[in-house]
């Protein structure tokens, strides 16, 4: 049985089975690069696909390696999906600049570890800060709410007793 492979996004082969394997051995593939073969709907990892299925492994002719034998059905080299876990980065910035500096800077940095987070794939690191992020904004609203309302209240009071 002859397969071909993606290597760095481009499509090589045809190897055989004995070959394919060989390849996975030594370090040169690894089970999640793609791999494909005359009677599969699309490519697979390498993990995915059983090498000894296709009956007896049989050598190749040399007069053949690397030539393209059979239409293949192209490399799928779509990015991965991005989780939308929020930064809350905004708001933390409105809570800072409203009044609350200590507690609105610790939302900013919560909120700046989300994206570099999932770049590295820690989408529960990411979601982790996110959900700091937001708890500490949080903290920032209701400590200006209430300076906000103590503000008010105490000018109210002040006009109530006539000493303003």
């Amino acid at each position: 049985m002859t397969w071909f492979y993606s290597n760095n996004g481009q499509q090589l082969g045809p190897i055989t089975d004995q070959e394919l394997t060989a390849k996975f051995r030594n370090g040169e593939l690894s089970s999640t690069d793609l791999v494909w073969k005359e009677g599969m709907s699309d490519w697979k990892p390498l993990g995915e696909v059983n090498l000894f299925s296709a009956g007896p492994m049989t050598q190749m002719p040399r007069s053949m390696e690397g030539s393209v034998m059979l239409q293949q059905p192209p490399i799928r080299t779509s990015a991965p999906i991005r989780p939308n876990i929020p930064t809350y980065l905004w708001q933390s910035i409105v809570a800072t600049v409203l009044c609350c500096m200590p507690f609105g800077v610790v939302a900013i940095v919560y909120a700046a570890k989300v994206d570099s987070l999932i770049a590295v794939g820690d989408y529960v690191g990411a979601q982790s800060a996110s959900k700091s992020a937001k708890t500490w904004v949080g903290v920032s609203v209701g400590i200006f709410l209430l300076l906000f309302v103590g503000y008010f209240g105490l000018i109210a009071i002040g006009i109530i007793f006539g000493n303003i």
